[in-house]
């Protein structure tokens, strides 16, 4: 049930440059008439929720001898119910907006959205009526969607406000992206990522221990990949179970990484055996553009498929896919012992090995103690994070180079939560506590002082607008990769706790 009215202001300190204020309580909406004085009305649920609305419309006064028409605009930030959405500038759809348009011929009527939603606020706007004639809105109710089933348990007591603060948000993330598959985002996509799988299910692990809903993930995902073999980044669960054709080499590599992890932490072997096939094949990739001076043909690769790893503009990925091949070659070798199958793959300690002595030959700046990426000799976060994670570091190493990170100019920042994970990552395997718990606490407690009640798609705290849409508005601002807060949490809790 909504919690209030909120008038949408301009506050210049407030994320986006908007904030919401509250300007009544729900029953004023719900006692008067609703008219061009109050069109345009938003209301506030009081926290973000995916699921379907309900509106109840009556009469109040005089006959109805002309349809009604109302807008619903649905938004997760207050900026979104500021911002016009046309003319639309984004790349991506317009459709992923949530606004909608109802006609309603008779009252009185309890219309329900058929569309899902994924929001805190709605605005309701009249664009038509009869004259004279008045109707009122006399409810509003909405019924919440959800796979994850319990309510994951309390914290230590002597844990942080700010740290059980962003555990409170974190899960409330997660669970609204837990439907029938992990989806990305609730508003917009909506679908299946390896990527994003990869991440829920640890997150999942520490809180809501839906195994059965990761267990489905995978095999979705292994029974939709290309006739080669090799997986797709994405997949859709509707009309019927179909693929992208989206190929985007480090999500392939995190398929493996997301089996061993499951099956390690559920002793479901037997998943596991069935789609070890899917993990050997992607290693296919890895043998591929392994050069025989053993570093990854990072140009080939990167002509021939999309290699993510982060929204950042300007990113030299040759560092990271480096790294992240031979962690995925250990990972896989990993899944392997625990399945028994060492045989099938008895060349990858020796291949992740060679791939890991030549990147601390070509990519070790001893100078500056950094690890550094392409051409240009980049430094980048993402850069060590993927050389600490895969052991091509020592410890020493890995801290100097994440300590001096902070001063070394032009080193490139994480764009999203995605990459902020793997560098939080980074920071616990190298032995800098301190400096994980404090990164946490700034990024996503960064969020939460900027009012949010889930997690985001994007984060920059230097560019609240930053978006890889051409639109701010069409960002997720309920992600699936932004959870993992959860995961540090709880799996760390002399850390984090």
């Amino acid at each position: 049930m909504p919690i209030g009215i909120v008038k949408i202001a301009k506050e210049p300190s407030a994320f986006q440059g908007f904030k919401a204020i509250s300007a009544g309580n729900i029953d004023q909406l719900y006692n008067s008439s609703f008219n061009k004085a109050n069109s345009g009305i938003v209301v506030d649920f009081g926290e973000h929720l995916t699921g379907y609305c309900t509106i109840t419309i009556n009469t109040r006064q005089g006959n109805m001898d002309a349809p009604l028409r109302l807008k619903l605009t649905f938004g997760e930030v207050p900026a979104e119910m500021a911002t016009p959405f046309d003319p639309y500038p984004g790349g991506l759809s317009r459709a992923w907006l949530q606004d909608e348009i109802i006609t309603v011929g008779v009252l009185p009527a309890t219309i329900t959205i058929p569309r899902r939603v994924a929001f805190r606020f709605l605005k309701i706007d009249l664009l038509g009526s009869s004259p004279g004639f008045q109707f009122g809105i006399t409810a509003i109710s909405f019924k919440a969607s959800t796979s994850a089933k319990i309510t994951p348990s309390e914290l230590l007591e002597s844990t942080s406000t700010i740290i059980k603060q962003i555990d409170r948000v974190g899960p409330n993330t997660l669970k609204e992206c837990m439907q029938t598959v992990y989806e990305d985002g609730p508003k917009r996509d909506r679908r299946l990522w390896i990527g994003d799988t990869y991440l829920e299910s640890l997150a999942n692990l520490y809180s809501f221990h839906n195994d059965s809903l990761t267990r489905r993930c995978l095999y979705m995902l292994a029974g939709l990949a290309n006739e080669d073999g090799i997986l797709s980044a994405d997949v859709f669960e509707e009309p019927a179970p179909h693929s992208h054709k989206t190929r985007l080499l480090d999500y392939c590599y995190l398929y493996n990484v997301a089996l061993k992890e499951y099956v390690s932490a559920t002793g479901d072997k037997q998943t596991g055996l069935d789609l070890w096939p899917v993990a050997k094949k992607q290693l296919d990739i890895a043998r591929k553009y392994a050069l025989p001076n053993g570093m990854m043909d990072y140009e080939k690769a990167n002509h021939e498929w999309w290699v993510f790893f982060d929204w950042k503009d300007g990113l030299d990925k040759q560092a990271p896919l480096q790294g992240i091949t031979i962690y995925t070659l250990n990972q896989t070798y990993e899944l392997a012992k625990i399945l028994g199958k060492e045989s099938e793959v008895a060349d990858l300690p020796g291949f992740a090995s060679k791939l890991k002595d030549a990147a601390h030959k070509n990519l070790y700046d001893k100078k500056s103690g950094l690890f550094v990426s392409g051409a240009n000799k980049q430094a980048s976060y993402g850069g060590q994070a993927w050389m600490i994670l895969s052991g091509v570091a020592t410890k020493a190493e890995a801290q100097r180079a994440l300590k001096a990170l902070p001063n070394t100019k032009d080193a490139v920042h994480p764009g999203a939560p995605y990459m902020y994970h793997y560098y939080i990552a980074a920071l616990i395997a190298s032995g800098l506590n301190n400096e994980a718990k404090q990164a946490l606490i700034d990024y996503w407690g960064g969020m939460i002082k900027k009012g949010a009640d889930t997690f985001w798609e994007v984060y920059d705290p230097a560019n609240e607008f930053k978006s890889p849409y051409g639109f701010f508005p069409v960002n997720s601002y309920c992600h699936a990769w932004s959870c993992t807060p959860v995961y540090f949490i709880r799996k760390y809790p002399k850390i984090f706790q």
